[in-house]
């Protein structure tokens, strides 16, 4: 039996609770920054907010006490929104052991470091690290659907002990040694979704969706080869795979929020209409750009997207300019 600290208690982070614990053998702890939150998920026994509709198991200890949470867990899953994951981590790294896995559950990038999961780990802690991705929306997961996954590990033993303790009956796992192609992967889809939603919600077409996440998948992967990642991790789960349903899918919110901006509303709106709830996709853009320098790759789908974000750039326009863009090879 593993003792399982689960830190975020939004959709993700519930439904993997809800994953491991129907799994069964492990203690579970379901840590939430709010208090409010904590309570309320423990008087209704599911989590209204963030994923109603699923009855949260007596066995899953909810609470908002993080020095609590952790104690004695022998792996620290991470599903807070990437921009609070170093706020988390410097408040509890006094109080870790050394043994402890660190898994992060969260897609994005750092944005004033541009620093990868992993790396934001590394500055803070010495411990063991993993990173889990792959296609797989909150809801899905909670309700037991079929779901295949990827945890990344440069340590092998790591991935191989996420693997077995997280497989079960409706979740399987892969492992993979390509921690920066993994990460990158999963963070990366988020800024092409938002331009596939764009589109969709200018009403391009299919062909348009297509095209967007092809040149997408081409973009992500020149920009994690370039930090480290092998080209074939961008063409498995959390590549392809997570850029696939993330694009098309209608519980997508990083799609959903594209929609939006094709539609005409203004972002401040956009982020006010999700109550609470987080599309890293937002802010990922900034720092996948900034990334994107550090190493002289060139994203131009990321680029007219932080244009439509943060430079009120019309989404006509910046579909107009990624297709008046000089001819050359695919």
């Amino acid at each position: 039996m593993s003792r399982i600290a689960v830190l975020g208690a939004g959709a993700w982070g519930t439904a993997l609770a809800l994953s491991l614990a129907r799994r069964g053998g492990h203690q579970l702890f379901l840590w939430s920054h709010s208090p409010a939150l904590a309570d309320q998920l423990s008087e209704a026994g599911e989590n209204l907010p963030y994923l109603p509709g699923f009855t949260l198991p007596v066995d899953i200890h909810v609470t908002s006490d993080l020095p609590r949470a952790i104690f004695e867990a022998d792996i620290l899953l991470c599903v807070t929104p990437s921009q609070h994951l170093r706020g988390v981590l410097t408040h509890i790294a006094p109080l870790l052991t050394r043994d402890q896995i660190i898994l992060s559950a969260s897609k994005g990038i750092e944005e004033t470091s541009y620093l990868r999961m992993s790396q934001v780990v590394a500055s803070v802690t010495r411990n063991p690290f993993a990173v889990l991705s792959g296609p797989s929306f909150a809801q899905e997961v909670a309700a037991g659907m079929p779901t295949a996954v990827v945890v990344a590990s440069e340590v092998p033993n790591v991935a191989q002990t996420i693997q077995r303790d997280f497989t079960s009956s409706s979740l399987r796992v892969y492992t993979n040694e390509d921690v920066p192609g993994v990460e990158l992967g999963g963070s990366l889809k988020n800024v092409i979704a938002l331009a596939a939603g764009v589109a969709n919600g200018l009403n391009l077409g299919h062909n348009s969706s297509a095209a967007l996440i092809t040149r997408g998948i081409a973009e992500m992967t020149r920009l994690a080869v370039a930090c480290g990642g092998r080209r074939q991790t961008l063409a498995g789960l959390s590549g392809a795979g997570d850029l696939i349903l993330t694009c098309t899918g209608s519980l997508s919110r990083n799609r959903a929020v594209g929609v939006e901006l094709g539609r005409g509303r203004q972002l401040p709106d956009i982020i006010a209409s999700l109550n609470g709830k987080v599309a890293e996709g937002i802010r990922s853009t900034a720092a996948a750009l900034g990334l994107a320098a550090r190493y002289a790759v060139e994203m131009p789908i990321t680029q007219q997207v932080d244009a439509i974000l943060h430079q009120n750039k019309s989404p006509k326009e910046a579909i107009r300019e990624l297709m008046a863009r000089p001819g050359r090879d695919e």
